[in-house]
């Protein structure tokens, strides 16, 4: 738990944001250059937060266009989500990167901020395959979406609603949301 903070998180303030209380870091565009991922920033990084257990690592993706929806594989997208990285997320993507993080957060592009449903064959690769928690983050439009992630994701995958809730002028009550996340995350 705690204050997750990102955007623009470098080495240079990283520490600065645990100094000053957040639990973790979240780090996008800095891990990665020239379409690929720049294993030695993000180990520069992980030491100046102090340590993996400090960092969530987001990865924004998409399909290629033309790719079949039910077989295109998701790619890793920067630059405000319009460049296309050579970097799949597959199950090595993910095992390689945890080791440079405590938690994934996973953007589908293709739905994030449209309301339109969550990325269901994402969600579900995520629960097989992350070897890490991860949190999904695109499409969600109502409480059914929290218990389809749930299921989809073999309850190993959290979901992040945003548009949809009722503060950022969506249907989605808020209160509903923490409601829900009380009772199905009780110890």
């Amino acid at each position: 738990g705690g204050l997750q903070i990102g955007g623009g998180i470098t080495p240079a303030t990283a520490g600065s944001w645990m100094k000053a209380g957040a639990s973790h870091v979240i780090v996008t565009s800095y891990a990665f250059s020239d379409g690929t991922i720049n294993y030695d920033r993000l180990a520069e990084l992980t030491r100046a937060a102090g340590g993996k257990d400090r960092v969530v690592l987001d990865l924004s993706c998409r399909r290629r266009p033309g790719e079949a929806s039910s077989d295109g594989k998701y790619y890793v997208v920067t630059d405000r989500w319009q460049t296309f990285t050579d970097i799949p997320v597959d199950e090595n993507t993910l095992r390689s990167l945890s080791e440079y993080c405590a938690e994934f957060l996973v953007h589908g592009v293709e739905a994030e901020g449209r309301r339109c449903g969550i990325l269901e064959d994402l969600v579900e690769f995520l629960g097989v395959h992350c070897p890490i928690p991860v949190t999904y983050a695109g499409g969600a439009r109502g409480m059914g979406d929290l218990e389809r992630v749930n299921e989809l994701g073999g309850g190993r995958v959290d979901l992040t609603i945003g548009t949809a809730l009722d503060c950022f002028g969506g249907d989605v009550k808020y209160d509903g949301v923490v409601a829900w996340h009380k009772v199905n995350n009780s110890s």
